[in-house]
């Protein structure tokens, strides 16, 4: 028994690196010097109180009813050049391949925690008819008294922002970095759906 789990161990994190390298060029998970996001583990649920359909309607995701697909995160921030520069157009991309496919399940997440007043729930609608994004989104305020990270960012051990999480139809992370080749990252996806 102990010998076939840590072959199913060994396989998901190998399955991690390859995805990795290919997404990425070969940049590793480690920002500042610490290691980062949880690549070959299994996906946590995310369960925040704000999330918004398609249409901006109450909506909810679950990263755990969504097991059996594969499910794109994009972490973001308003006031983040980065997400604007590269996160969006990236996720913009993706969701013009995916959205509608039925094996695969995206959601922006807001990571607020720095500039809580310029990262609001309101802005969540606003990116998301600004870069006209047919998906679910949230907002994950984190604390400004207490400084205690967003729910998201502690989960999956993000970096900050714009930050992209894969993973695959078993429920297991096999991407989680700042930044995603999005040519590469569709190719990849779509050769896994084939």
């Amino acid at each position: 028994m102990k010998k076939n789990q840590n072959r199913r161990d060994f396989l998901r994190t190998a399955s991690a690196l390859s995805a990795t390298m290919a997404l990425s060029g070969g940049i590793s998970g480690k920002v500042f010097g610490q290691a980062r996001g949880i690549e070959g583990q299994m996906a946590p649920e995310i369960e925040l109180d704000y999330w918004i359909d398609a249409n901006g309607e109450p909506g909810k995701f679950s990263v755990t009813e969504s097991r059996g697909k594969w499910v794109f995160l994009k972490c973001f921030q308003n006031w983040c050049p980065g997400c604007h520069s590269s996160g969006f157009p990236t996720l913009q991309a993706f969701s013009k391949k995916f959205a509608d496919h039925p094996d695969v399940a995206i959601a922006g997440i807001q990571t607020v925690f720095e500039g809580y007043r310029s990262n609001t729930v309101e802005d969540v609608r606003k990116l998301q008819l600004r870069y006209d994004l047919p998906i679910t989104m949230g907002h994950d305020p984190g604390d400004p008294d207490t400084h205690e990270r967003p729910v998201t960012m502690q989960a999956y051990r993000t970096g900050g922002t714009p930050w992209l999480i894969l993973i695959d139809p078993e429920g297991v992370v096999i991407y989680n970095n700042f930044h995603v080749n999005s040519d590469s990252l569709i190719e990849y996806v779509e050769s896994q759906l084939s």
